[in-house]
């Protein structure tokens, strides 16, 4: 999910255009299984140096080919360290929801 401050930059024009071409670049492929001999369609277009609020107006980051790469669920998650990680919730030792 988008952070707030990037909402409106993911849904523009020039990112569905970036994003597109981008895909078709590397034939939907993720990036990083391909690297490793594995054929899986990636799904998210990954900036490599993340969107922040600071550089969110600058090309050079979000729109530039050198800063994406296509990824698939499970690397993204690999990615941020989701993998294992219930991000809504967490669980005490005998399954009760704590706060965050």
């Amino acid at each position: 999910m988008a952070k707030p401050y990037a909402v409106a930059f993911y849904k523009s024009k020039a990112w569905e255009r970036c994003r597109a071409g981008y895909i078709s670049s590397v034939h939907g492929l993720c990036e990083d299984c391909l690297a490793r001999g594995i054929y899986k369609p990636g799904v998210i277009v990954h900036h490599i140096d993340p969107i922040t609020p600071e550089n969110i107006r600058d090309p050079k980051v979000t729109l530039n080919w050198d800063n994406l790469r296509l990824v698939c669920m499970d690397c993204h998650a690999e990615e941020h360290d989701y993998r294992g990680k219930n991000l809504r919730y967490k669980f005490g030792d005998n399954g009760e929801i704590l706060p965050k």
